[in-house]
């Protein structure tokens, strides 16, 4: 499998970049960025590694090597402000984002490639994306609200004391502050969260609160976050090379309407649990969640289809 990253020079792409070395299971990688310089310097010091690792093909590139990636992944965009939620994002990143999505159809790309965004605000991009390329459906994929699923798991593992590759607990919704954190299939070790030793509420909230403002706690003592988003997109991109079908909270576009919707949702990008493998975003797994969960995703919903509408007028319905 041959992936490309936009935006590869940067902490994100990078990291992404890195990761996906260390799995050994893509074959080639082509990091693509604004600064040329730096991508080949990014491309260079993973090359270096390979003896070690597994047989691949690492450099950088331009738009034109990316005409026969199977999944093209865009990381590049501004970055938050500390104090600047995701969507505060969307007017400053909207056209750089258009250009990019221009450029990638200028150059051409493989009619069954796989688009997986990153660029935040991610839910309002997922859907630009989704719309503008005209990709069959599945096939634009928005990174959603797997990196804060990963980061509640992992924080919960760490105040609990548990392992935190057994823990199972799940954030849908916006890639953002109406996120919902889904309390009523949460377990460790296949046992009831709420059942294991020295889990509270009041732990399970602040654990989520400290889940929700990760991006922000990042910003302020690094910059960014890089490596933990580095594993979600290997994780989404293995799912896909290896047509796993592995369910994972990423966020597609809902086109349908009325009652028979999955979880009542409309024209809007947005994560719910989705089944990944090699033709993208491939099914919808609507399960049973609590009444309050799922006013509460339809709320996230809502705010979603707010900006949009806001922001593009409603010219992309």
């Amino acid at each position: 499998m041959k992936v490309g990253i936009i935006g590869g020079g940067g902490i994100v792409g990078s990291s992404a970049g890195f990761a996906l070395q260390l799995g050994g299971i893509v074959h080639e990688i082509v990091l693509v960025d604004a600064n040329a310089d730096l991508a080949d310097g990014q491309a260079l010091d993973m090359l270096h590694g390979t003896a070690a690792i597994a047989d691949q093909v690492i450099r950088a590139g331009g738009y034109a090597d990316l005409a026969d990636a199977d999944v093209i992944c865009i990381t590049a965009g501004l970055r938050r402000k500390p104090d600047e939620s995701r969507l505060a994002l969307i007017n400053r990143n909207v056209e750089l984002f258009r250009s990019i999505l221009a450029t990638i159809q200028q150059a051409g790309h493989k009619s069954d490639c796989i688009v997986l965004v990153v660029s935040n605000p991610v839910d309002i991009l997922t859907y630009l994306a989704d719309k503008e390329l005209e990709l069959p459906k599945g096939r634009v994929i928005g990174l959603g609200t797997l990196l804060d699923t990963l980061r509640f798991r992992s924080l919960l593992a760490m105040n609990l004391g548990a392992p935190a590759t057994q823990v199972q607990a799940m954030i849908l919704g916006e890639h953002g502050d109406s996120m919902v954190p889904v309390w009523s299939s949460a377990s460790i070790a296949g046992l009831p969260l709420e059942k294991w030793p020295g889990y509270t509420p009041k732990l399970g909230a602040d654990v989520f609160q400290r889940a929700k403002t990760s991006g922000a706690e990042m910003i302020k003592k690094k910059t960014g976050a890089g490596f933990a988003v580095g594993v979600s997109i290997a994780e989404v991109i293995h799912a896909i090379a290896l047509d796993s079908k592995k369910v994972l909270p990423v966020s597609t576009v809902f086109a349908g309407s009325g009652p028979a919707a999955a979880y009542g949702l409309r024209d809007v990008a947005i994560s719910v649990p989705t089944q990944v493998g090699r033709a993208g975003a491939e099914k919808i797994l609507e399960i049973e969640i609590w009444p309050k969960e799922l006013q509460a995703l339809q709320r996230s919903a809502g705010v979603l289809r707010d900006t949009l509408a806001s922001v593009f007028g409603g010219k992309l319905a």
